[in-house]
């Protein structure tokens, strides 16, 4: 039975109660998990209030010591750790292994970046007497809270996790409830590294039971969620009255577009990735693919010929080749909604024309397995336009010029990612500079990069994960002005 971490130590919820993380490709009991409720949230929190005065003081130099550690046991864990990620969550164990490689990436950027964050010293008007100046200097917010979706849940921990502890701040972790696990071995591994108690906790339960109560909690001065547009939504109600400070990574649909000159073959391998990495579960993927009508035919026949090999099956194992595997989509419900989104195109006009429904194999009936689907003349009206997409769903169209590319791509609610594939400089350009969408790759699959700040426009979001611009919101700036000290 899993126990969470709080204050230093493993722990039951205050209540004994605890639930079951059923593996969703047969449905089998992985473990159990507490059930927390209000006490172990107070506790969390009260942990994380009392280390702060002392991890905000420690030094920079050893606060990253302490992470460089805790990486090390993750690696001597890798195993261990991929193979309950696969088990709780659903996707292929290589899968697993690259969003673990993902993470370990980030906790060493952000072990990199803790020794260099900088204030500022700026003269002032002579005015104000001779030799003043003025000093910015960066102090850690607070406690901390991070809401992990369960698509990712290990790396989406650590762009949380690897900011808060090298600004100095204390955070509690509040994962899915279906994917706490591989979670819980990780945060456990990073304690046992040397991180004083309180200072990274992780709290299991409901959203509506632990992730409210945190955020809302007094004490909590600082909330980054990864999440669905409402949920985002839902916080901001949450946090807003009293001023925490926030970040939200939400939905997206983002655009793919493939000109003329593209590399064909390469572009087909990211629409492939870009779509299909995850089951397709992934904010950050590809939802809307358009083909300029030069290339559309070469394009959707070495795309289809690709897609063809996906095999279905036990996300523990790996097919012969050139077959590649995909996991079951995570929740019965999550397969429910892609079928609905899927069924209303169709209902429109849209035309399936590979996959898109349950597999026939009753090996997989116990499991939530959807064949991956590439759909055309999708209805701009209808639900795989109009919603978010989370699964192995791609529709695509044809286009004549970039300016029409350009303003389809747009024609969305949402603005997280998008991608042109072009050797065009102008074009790619045009892309950069008037795709709405908070990132922009050119000839590059969609994929988040520690090094550069990643965040959404519209209903994607607010502020950035990545980059060294996540720290700056584990930090606030404090002004002092300095006079009275003449030496001449």
């Amino acid at each position: 039975m899993a126990q969470m971490f709080i204050n230093g130590e493993w722990t039951d919820a205050v209540s004994g109660e605890v639930y079951e993380v059923r593996n969703p490709a047969n449905g089998e009991v992985v473990d159990t998990a507490p059930l927390a409720g209000e006490a172990d949230v107070e506790k969390a929190v009260a942990a994380a209030k009392a280390a702060f005065p002392l991890w905000a003081k420690t030094p920079a130099d050893e606060r990253a010591k302490i992470l460089r550690k805790g990486i090390e046991l993750i690696e001597a864990n890798a195993k261990e750790i991929q193979a309950l990620l696969s088990a709780e969550q659903g996707k292929p164990v290589f899968e697993a292994a690259g969003e673990l490689h993902h993470l370990l990436h980030g906790l060493e950027f952000y072990a990199g970046l803790a020794s260099k964050i900088r204030g500022v010293q700026t003269p002032l008007p002579p005015t104000l007497g001779k030799n003043v100046y003025g000093m910015v200097l960066r102090r850690p917010v607070g406690v901390s809270v991070g809401i992990v979706p369960w698509n990712f849940p290990l790396t989406l921990m650590g762009t949380k996790v690897g900011p808060a502890l090298i600004a100095g701040c204390p955070i509690i972790i509040k994962p899915a409830t279906t994917t706490p696990l591989a979670t819980l071995k990780i945060i456990g591994l990073l304690n046992e590294a040397g991180l004083p108690p309180g200072v990274l906790s992780c709290v299991t339960g409901r959203g509506s039971q632990v992730g409210e109560k945190l955020i809302s909690h007094p004490d909590v001065r600082r909330v980054a969620l990864t999440g669905s547009s409402d949920t985002g939504r839902r916080v901001m109600e949450i946090a807003g009255p009293d001023f925490k400070r926030i970040t939200l990574e939400l939905g997206g649909s983002d655009p793919m577009i493939v000109c003329p000159d593209a590399d064909i073959r390469k572009a087909i391998n990211g629409a492939m990735i870009g779509r299909f990495w995850n089951a397709g579960q992934a904010c950050l993927a590809v939802k809307r693919l358009y083909l300029f009508e030069e290339i559309y035919d070469e394009f959707m026949d070495g795309l289809l010929k690709k897609v063809a090999n996906y095999q279905l099956g036990d996300p523990a194992t790996r097919p012969e080749k050139p077959f590649i595997r995909m996991g079951p989509l995570h929740t019965a419900y999550q397969r429910e909604e892609v079928e609905m989104q899927l069924e209303d195109a169709v209902k429109k006009g849209a035309k399936v024309l590979i996959g898109g429904k349950r597999p026939d194999d009753p090996a997989l009936a116990n499991g939530y397995f959807f064949e991956p689907a590439v759909v055309v003349d999708v209805p701009e009206d209808s639900k795989l336009v109009t919603e978010e997409v989370f699964g192995p769903v791609l529709p695509v169209w044809k286009v004549k010029t970039i300016e029409e590319a350009i303003e389809k791509a747009n024609r969305s609610r949402w603005g997280l990612g998008s991608s042109i594939w072009t050797k065009n400089l102008v074009w790619a350009n045009r892309a950069i500079q008037e795709i709405e969408a908070g990132m922009t790759w050119v000839n590059q699959i969609h994929y988040g990069y520690d090094e550069l700040p990643f965040g959404g426009v519209k209903a994607s979001g607010i502020g950035h994960e990545h980059g060294p611009e996540a720290v700056d919101y584990y930090l606030e700036n404090k002004s002092a002005v300095i006079g009275g000290l003449d030496w001449e």
